[in-house]
């Protein structure tokens, strides 16, 4: 834009006292209220948090520094920002904030940085891991609503480690994708696939990321799990995973992912399920039935949500598009 469409309003002896106002002031011409109400509490809070902790120029500068570390090791299939997100409980805050969940519904978990757009649709029974070093297993899910009706056609993305807890894109020498796949829930809202028993694995810690949790003295561990995403026009999107019980990092997962509803047990096929699904007896079964929620229900409880928070905070708003801006009227 230029200078002349721009009103500035006259901005001079700026210090500790008056800085944030002004710069609310100055980043409030925005037609979007949205935007102007994010980036005044943006800025509230930044500068508060400077004051509180009276950060140091050193600090601030090794702060910088560390983003741009984390930017640079980036790449189209390890997001750093993802893990720095994770392991501060922000994207688990943010998906609870988004997504919340109704009684008997399936709870959301976080996404991690490895989740592709390259998976193979999978017909239902299908082998999902090459990997002859890990433990077969079969797993076996339904897809319902939350009055137990099945819901056909949802896309389902599954993924998960190989046998040593790496995934895929983090073999250099890979030739596609593998222990990932998409399917579609049947008419029944059953899917089904066969593929590798998940184990533990330390999240990347050879950078900045990995450098931050040895400050912190935390360990870079996610107990066994896989991961799932539905998808379908008309109802909440659902991100979450399904971890093991009795795994060792059950209760100190890096990134915050376990929830009590979500943790499964494996076991054994008994003569009949062996025989139905072609897999050996005795070999590990997973059983899970998934519930999801319309986007309406959805909708309406963020909604409820948003307001009682906010009201409880004392800010007086209103929602535009299902998001809080500041009640001026």
């Amino acid at each position: 834009m230029a200078s002349e469409e721009i009103n500035v309003p006259p901005m001079k002896d700026l210090n500790i006292d008056n800085i944030t106002e002004n710069t609310v002031i100055i980043n409030s011409q925005s037609s979007d209220p949205r935007l102007t109400y994010v980036m005044e509490r943006l800025v509230t809070h930044l500068h508060d948090f400077a004051r509180e902790t009276r950060l140091s120029t050193t600090e601030w500068m090794a702060a910088l520094n560390f983003l741009v570390k984390v930017g640079q090791i980036s790449t189209d299939v390890r997001h750093e920002y993802i893990l720095l997100s994770d392991i501060l409980g922000l994207s688990l805050l943010v998906d609870a904030i988004d997504h919340p969940k109704p009684p008997a519904s399936t709870e959301g978990s976080v996404l991690g940085p490895f989740h592709t757009h390259e998976a193979e649709t999978m017909k239902h029974g299908d082998l999902m891991s090459q990997d002859t070093e890990g433990e077969p297993c079969l797993v076996l899910c339904t897809i319902k609503d939350v009055n137990g009706n099945p819901i056909e056609g949802v896309k389902v993305d599954i993924w998960e480690t190989d046998s040593t807890g790496h995934y895929d894109v983090q073999h250099a020498d890979r030739d596609g994708p593998d222990g990932r796949c998409v399917m579609k829930s049947d008419k029944d809202g059953v899917f089904w696939f066969k593929a590798i028993v998940p184990v533990p694995y330390p999240i990347p810690h050879d950078g900045p990321v990995g450098q931050l949790l040895k400050l912190l003295k935390r360990h870079p561990w996610r107990p066994a799990h896989m991961h799932f995403m539905f998808e379908k026009p008309g109802w909440d999107h659902l991100i979450t995973a399904l971890y093991i019980r009795g795994d060792p990092y059950e209760t100190s997962d890096a990134v915050f992912g376990v929830k009590q509803s979500l943790i499964v047990e494996f076991n054994p096929a008994d003569a009949k399920t062996a025989q139905e699904y072609g897999v050996k007896e005795g070999s590990k079964v997973l059983r899970h039935d998934f519930v999801l929620v319309d986007e309406k229900e959805t909708e309406r409880l963020r909604d409820e949500n948003a307001l009682k928070a906010l009201k409880a905070l004392g800010r007086k708003v209103k929602l535009l598009n299902h998001l809080p801006v500041p009640d001026l009227d």
